[in-house]
């Protein structure tokens, strides 16, 4: 739990870097310790953001790509990749994501790896931001496919030097996750909602939980506009009594307050002993989101839609949030992904991704968590149910007392059935 930095609110904690430095009477900047300190933190930052996540010195020779494919079977989608030596990596793609973005794949991603060598993923990573001015999508549209690439490359790349994603992307500190159950439910009742939780809590015996409070991103200062009136004020207790003192409390509100309304239930939450505070106002609000972490003791997480590298930097050199939360499937894999775990690592701050629901997202995040140094003790978890037919020889993959064994298999660590991939055709642009 973090120290109460402040109990004000003012406009002048939103001025971020610029509000630290300055003018001089001829309009100047002129230098302040603070101007300095945050200069500090930046330039170590960036020093961070230079250094290559990707394991290349794993590999002495060039890997280079001969094919990519996306193949689809309704609403599921795979991507295959080849190298000229006949080394082959796959991954499933986020499904629902992919029914509309797969054009994204085809014509502005697919193209540029091809015959490139793979040891410099993550330089690629980089330049496919610049190929075909690709950045103008920015965000989800370009992350859920370039994702599928990481996946799948990663997991060639594995096969080859019989190391799992996790081993190619750090060190090895968590070779079991422990995840909290993740929660929906805000639209019900009370009473039912705590069916449903307890439901979901007693499935995985989970020693940790996340509830929705609020709405849904409806940016109102009425947190009973979505939902029965006075849900939140009466389910953060109830949750808190119904598991007891040793169950870890979460709370999400998907962005969906004002600054004013996110303090308030934050307090509430403080007073009910809850561990994070999920997204309190909306996620691109980068001065409102810090104005809430100043005014809170409950750690502030966020990032689940953050899309940029340079706004999670600023998050963190200015202590917008306490615990950043990138989704590997939306923020383009999980090299992108660990660069923002290790900015936040660098000023003491934890992670922990968002998981997106559905096809093998747990799988991808317990890879992630499995190489953080700065791991939370609880990561997301949505359930093992997928559409995906597929095998593991090196973990259980149940949930056991809340801790989840992950494969130390090579690459993926998983097996996809023949027959199932035979099912998949090759999408043409």
């Amino acid at each position: 739990m973090k120290t109460n930095r402040r109990k004000f609110i003012s406009t002048a904690v939103a001025g971020g870097l610029a509000a630290t430095m300055p003018l001089s009477s001829n309009g100047r900047t002129i230098s302040s310790p603070v101007a300095e300190s945050i200069k500090g933190k930046y330039k170590k930052l960036d020093e961070i953001l230079q250094q290559p996540v990707f394991k290349n010195e794993l590999f002495n020779s060039p890997v280079i790509i001969e094919t990519l494919e996306l193949l689809r079977f309704g609403r599921s989608f795979l991507c295959r990749v080849r190298s000229k030596d006949g080394a082959v990596g796959m991954s499933v793609g986020h499904g629902s994501q992919l029914s509309a973005l797969y054009p994204i794949f085809t014509n502005l991603l697919q193209p540029f790896f091809i015959d490139k060598d793979a040891r410099d993923l993550d330089l690629l990573l980089e330049k496919v931001y610049v190929y075909k001015l690709n950045f103008r999508l920015s965000g989800l549209a370009l992350g859920a496919p370039l994702a599928a690439i990481e996946f799948a490359i990663l997991d060639m790349m594995g096969q080859i030097s019989g190391k799992s994603i996790g081993q190619l992307i750090g060190d090895i500190y968590h070779p079991d996750v422990e995840v909290y159950q993740a929660t929906e439910y805000r639209e019900k009742s009370v009473e039912e909602s705590m069916e449903l939780i307890k439901r979901d809590v007693a499935e995985y015996n989970a020693q940790a939980v996340k509830i929705k409070v609020g709405g849904l991103m409806y940016m109102t200062d009425d947190i009973n506009a979505v939902g029965p009136p006075g849900r939140t004020e009466e389910i953060i207790p109830l949750v808190r009594k119904t598991f007891g003192d040793k169950m870890v409390l979460y709370a999400d509100s998907n962005g969906f307050y004002s600054v004013e309304e996110a303090i308030r239930v934050g307090r509430l939450l403080e007073e009910y002993n809850y561990q994070f505070f999920e997204e309190p106002v909306l996620f691109d609000w980068y001065e409102e989101t810090k104005m809430v972490t100043d005014a809170l003791t409950i750690p502030v997480a966020g990032g689940e839609q953050e899309y940029s590298l340079h706004g999670f930097r600023w998050l963190v050199a200015n202590d917008g949030l306490d615990i950043v939360q990138p989704d590997t499937n939306y923020f383009g894999g999980m090299i992108r992904s660990m660069k923002v775990a290790l900015m936040a690592n660098a000023f003491g701050k934890k992670c922990t991704p968002h998981m997106s629901g559905g096809d093998l997202g747990f799988l991808y995040m317990m890879h992630f968590v499995s190489a953080l140094p700065n791991a939370l003790h609880h990561h997301e978890f949505k359930g093992f149910n997928t559409g995906t037919e597929y095998e593991c020889e090196t973990s259980p993959l149940q949930s056991i007392n809340g801790k989840v064994k992950v494969p130390t298999g090579p690459g993926l660590g998983v097996e996809l059935d023949p027959d199932f991939v035979k099912k998949h055709k090759v999408v043409k642009g």
